[in-house]
């Protein structure tokens, strides 16, 4: 009697297994125009299927994964290569990976140790697929900004090895060279704040913003260029961001402002700027974090690039409320403060830049009026917007459509890749014209599922090979 049940039981559940792990590894497939690199120069599809038949559909969109599926295991893309080669980047929004403290629950500990792998399964198999140039994330790494440096080299080793199955040499090396008396990281920060404070001063500003022609940081491991974005998570916002916070960054991570020229001397110029824009504005705690960002705008415009600009930054420009799920809000902390006496009217958050922000950086990047395109993360829900120029006055207008017959370029909010939002990649693809000798930038957002989905799925194979091994030995 119990082995019949056992049987059916484990075959139910073997099947649920096998089509899970089908889905999750070949999710793309199920929307392949907005899962590719190649939708960037195709038609839109949106209602192509609107006059057929639910049978029709069901072969149409059937058809359609198959294919993509023959396709990714030949590995024989239907574009041919251009030349220049095609920009190929991968951003991911706001990944805001916790940490696990001594008095955190087993539940919660085993939900954050699958989170990472969840997110990592979401890179693996972007990264798998479509094989980037470039992958940005867009800032908002961890949680947190209030923790300890050795906590916060736990997560970077985590965010590092588990989710984007990076090397974690370097940083082990950054470890052996600074740690406290118990071998854990420690971040030497006084001596990074004299050094900044140096440069800041000096004439000429030494600070090293520029690049050229960098395909990767990690040429022995990595046939890509892998970008982390400060977010307010990472470095707090200007009100609350220290020297500590961003000593650590920068020997964790990399600079937090910074520009790569690409084929500055060519018909075909094209530029990645990388903007901290939590030091914009105040009031700061730092100014001379502030001063450093204002001073890297000034070096970048000054640099009077024609080319193309690919600008990826964490908090949205302004926009009137309406156009996206966050609307203009700033946050100070109050004239009395007794907990942080020393932050009394500094800037404690902020949804967007503002109005005046906004204007004074757009034209500070876009001053050549060549095609462009803008990430932001911040907002989890994300968001696309076009800024409009006035020529005459050199304002920008923020809208849902091109209205400007000047000049315009788009703002994308990448959608948070956390589970609740449903695991996001945004595909960023340049392709250069030839005719109009400019660079065309496209985006497109490509979802996985809800983390329930990915648990689901771990689950029931492990269940399903514990109730056949069962069935085994009975």
């Amino acid at each position: 009697m119990i082995r019949p049940l056992l049987k059916k039981f484990t075959g139910f559940t073997l099947v649920l297994a096998i089509v899970s792990n089908i889905y999750i590894f070949t999710y793309p497939s199920l929307f392949p125009e907005r899962c590719s690199w190649r939708c960037a120069s195709q038609p839109s599809v949106v209602g192509a299927t609107d006059s057929m038949h639910v049978g029709e559909k069901v072969l149409y969109y059937s058809k359609r994964y198959v294919n993509d599926l023959m396709r990714q295991w030949k590995k024989s893309h239907e574009e041919t290569q251009s030349s220049p080669a095609d920009v190929h980047l991968m951003a991911f929004g706001d990944p805001q990976i916790k940490g696990i403290w001594r008095n955190t629950p087993y539940v919660t500990r085993l939900d954050i140790f699958g989170n990472d792998f969840y997110l990592g399964h979401i890179f693996s198999t972007m990264r798998n697929r479509l094989n980037p140039t470039h992958v940005a994330v867009m800032g908002d790494l961890f949680s947190s900004q209030w923790i300890g440096d050795s906590e916060f080299f736990n997560r970077t080793m985590r965010y590092t090895k588990r989710i984007f199955k990076r090397d974690t040499t370097s940083l082990e090396n950054i470890r052996n060279d600074s740690h406290d008396e118990n071998g854990l990281y420690k971040n030497y920060w006084v001596q990074f704040a004299d050094e900044f404070k140096r440069r800041l001063t000096e004439e000429p500003k030494t600070l090293g913003f520029g690049y050229e022609n960098v395909h990767t940081w990690d040429p022995e491991h990595e046939d890509y260029l892998f970008i982390n974005l400060t977010g307010n998570h990472d470095i707090g916002y200007s009100g609350d961001a220290t020297f500590q916070h961003m000593s650590r960054f920068h020997q964790l991570f990399g600079k937090d402002n910074y520009w790569i020229e690409y084929d500055r001397d060519t018909d075909h110029p094209w530029r990645i700027v990388v903007l901290d824009s939590m030091l914009l504005e105040g009031p700061p705690l730092q100014q001379e974090f502030v001063n450093a960002t204002w001073e890297f705008l000034l070096q970048l415009f000054e640099q009077r690039f024609e080319g193309s600009t690919v600008l990826l930054t964490h908090v949205p420009f302004y926009k009137k409320e309406g156009l996206c799920t966050d609307g203009e809000l700033f946050r100070y902390y109050p004239d009395d403060y007794p907990r942080e006496p020393y932050k009394q009217n500094l800037l404690r958050s902020q949804n967007h830049l503002s109005e005046d922000v906004t204007k004074r950086v757009l034209n500070l990047i876009f001053d050549n009026g060549k095609p462009g395109i803008i990430l932001t993360g911040h907002d989890h829900e994300g968001c696309e917007t076009v800024y409009n120029k006035d020529s005459k006055t050199g304002d920008w207008n923020a809208a849902k459509t091109m209205q400007s017959p000047d000049f315009h370029v788009r703002e994308v909010t990448v959608r948070s890749m956390m589970g609740e939002f449903n695991g996001n990649t945004g595909l960023v693809t340049g392709h250069f014209n030839h005719e109009t000798k400019t660079w065309e930038w496209s985006f497109s957002l490509c979802p996985f599922s809800i983390q329930h989905v990915w648990w689901f799925t771990k689950v029931v194979t492990i269940l399903s090979g514990f109730l056949l091994s069962a069935l085994l030995v009975t």
